[in-house]
Order: C-alpha cells, then sequence, then structure tokens
C-alpha cells in the first residue's frame, strides 16, 4: 500500500497535482490557479521525483492518471482536507466569512435565483469572492473541489450533507390567445382537447401527474407539441401561445406578471419538487459556506411566496368564466 511520507514534498505540490487531475489538463488547472501551465509541470515532474513514481502520462492531447496516481490522488484530496477542517477550526473562531467559495448549481435555477443570491452574499461579505459553475451534471463535490452545491430534486447521495431551502411548486400556464382559440379548461380530462409542452429529460418522456383537491391526482398524456429539456424554452414556447406548459412558480411568476402567461386549472398541480443546500459531510462548515446557505434559506421561501401570491392573484382575475 502506498504511503505519503516523503520530507520534501508540500501542501503545494499535492494541491498542484489535485487541481490538475480534476481539470483534466495543465492549461485548465493552470488557469485555475492562476498560475503557469509551465510552472504546474515543474511541481509535478519534482512531485514524482520525490515520490519514486509516475503520476501523469502525458501526452499532446490528453492526460492519463496512472494507477498509482489514482491512488496517490485519493491520498492527497484526505490529506488537503485534514489540512483545510484545520483552518475551518481557526476560520470558526474569528467568524467572518473569507476565502473563495466554489459553488455550484443547475442552468436554470442559477439563472432565476442563485446568482441573485450570489451577488447580495459578495456585497455583504467584502472578504469573499465566488466562483460559480452552472451545469445540468452532477459534480462529485469531493472530488472536483466544490465547497457547496443547490440542487433540486430527490438527493440520494449518502456521502453528502444538507440543508432544505424549501420547495419548487409547479402549475400550469398558458398564453392568453392560446386559451381564447382553445378555450380554458376546467378540469384536468379537457386537457385531452389541448397540446402540451413537456419538460423532458432522457429517456423520461411520460406526460403529468397532477394533484387536485381531496388529494384526487390524475394522470395527463395528451397530444404533445413540445418535448424540450429545457424549462425556459417550454416556458417561452407556452408564452408564444404554442399550448399549455407545466411550470415552476418560479419560472412562471414574471410571465404571468407581464400577462404573457394566465394559470390554467389553479387546483391543479404536480407534487412540489424540494431544493437543497448540498456539501461534503465530512468537513466543518466554514463562515463563508455556512454564510451562503443561511442567506439561501432566507431568500427561497421569500422568493417562492412572491411567485406564489403574484400567480394566485392571475388566477383570481383570470376567474372560472374564461
Amino acid at each position: 500500500m502506498l504511503t505519503i511520507s516523503q520530507r520534501n514534498m508540500n501542501s503545494d505540490q499535492l494541491q498542484a497535482f489535485v487541481k490538475i487531475v480534476q481539470a483534466g489538463s495543465f492549461s485548465r488547472a493552470a488557469e485555475l490557479m492562476n498560475t503557469q501551465k509551465s510552472h504546474l509541470s515543474r511541481v509535478l515532474t519534482q512531485l514524482e521525483g520525490e515520490l519514486g513514481v509516475k503520476l501523469i502520462e502525458r501526452t499532446t492531447r490528453a492526460l492519463h492518471v496512472t494507477e498509482v496516481g489514482r491512488e496517490v490522488f485519493e491520498r492527497a484530496v484526505g490529506i488537503l482536507g485534514a489540512m483545510d477542517d484545520v483552518q475551518r477550526v481557526t476560520q470558526n473562531t474569528q467568524g467572518q466569512p473569507r476565502g473563495i467559495l466554489r459553488l455550484t448549481c443547475g442552468v436554470e435555477f442559477g439563472q432565476m435565483a442563485v446568482g441573485g443570491w450570489v451577488d447580495e452574499y459578495l456585497a455583504s461579505h467584502p472578504q469573499v469572492a465566488v466562483e460559480m459553475e452552472y451545469t445540468s451534471r452532477l459534480l462529485d463535490l469531493v472530488h472536483e473541489g466544490f465547497d457547496l452545491a443547490i440542487r433540486i430534486g430527490t438527493l440520494d447521495e449518502s456521502r453528502l450533507a444538507a440543508r432544505l431551502l424549501g420547495q419548487l411548486e409547479y402549475g400550469l400556464f398558458a398564453a392568453p390567445g392560446y386559451l381564447k382559440r382553445r378555450g380554458m379548461p376546467h378540469h384536468p380530462d379537457d386537457l385531452k382537447q389541448h397540446e402540451l409542452l413537456l419538460f423532458s429529460v432522457g429517456s423520461q418522456r411520460s406526460g403529468w401527474r397532477l394533484q387536485g383537491p381531496d388529494s384526487q391526482t390524475v394522470k395527463v398524456d395528451s397530444a404533445t407539441r413540445l418535448r424540450v429539456n429545457n424549462n425556459l424554452a417550454v416556458c417561452e414556447a407556452a408564452a408564444q401561445g404554442l399550448g399549455v406548459a407545466q411550470l415552476s412558480l418560479l419560472v412562471a411568476a414574471g410571465p404571468v406578471a407581464r400577462g404573457e402567461l394566465v394559470p390554467v386549472l389553479p387546483d391543479w398541480a404536480a407534487a412540489p419538487v424540494p431544493a437543497h443546500a448540498v456539501f461534503p459531510s465530512n468537513r466543518y462548515l466554514t463562515p463563508k459556506v455556512r454564510a451562503f446557505i443561511d442567506l439561501a434559506a432566507a431568500r427561497f421561501p421569500a422568493h417562492a411566496q412572491a411567485c406564489r401570491l403574484a400567480c394566485r392573484v392571475a388566477a383570481q382575475a383570470t376567474g372560472p368564466a374564461n
């Protein structure tokens, strides 16, 4: 079993190696660490010399981590994590958020909500910087070096700790012009006479499951005009009068307030979906991470309530007679 114990090896060398592996290239790692590619190459060569093993096979096109390199990477991540924990203990006694917060979330929710939280966070904490990554990919927070993720949906990663921020609520919406042409549905069965605009991911091809009064549940699978893996695209199609869309109130609230969309069947909706702040469970919550989670936990319910109110007012204005 490999033991990392060389006296001349230092944390900077391990950090450089870990960042190269995480980034997948010297150029990207150098950019992330604000240094030169040639410097990282020298550091890695020095580390390999001190350990007496080859950690990364380098070609002009790609990097390949050797078997022993993968083992060193796992150990190095643990060592650097332990060193971070020591710093976190010290920072916790000081209490002020500081340093770089590495944060990730989905593209759409990031644009609609998290970006605003980041702006407020930076304005409130001048000693903190944020590195933000919007992505639909489920990142490995530990191995890819992230402090925090905002995730929508059910969590299934036992290695991570999480704090519930709230729930995304959903509703059905359509453009006033579309409803004038096709009529306002009064029961989910009426949607059989309408065209649906569906958000779908991968092999997910089914329609909607709506919950109504007295906990009734109805499956809706009518003619589909559009399937797309982007909620903002679904919203835009609905605003253009192409059909009825199921949208989160967060996405729908703006178009509803502008009169571009109106609620349809306001007593029927999909089940709410949880939103969590997720972070590595084996780390202390530093002030910078705790401060962002606290801000998100405070802003999410207020934002959700504002969206709910906007849609409720629009539903009352539309009225059942339409």
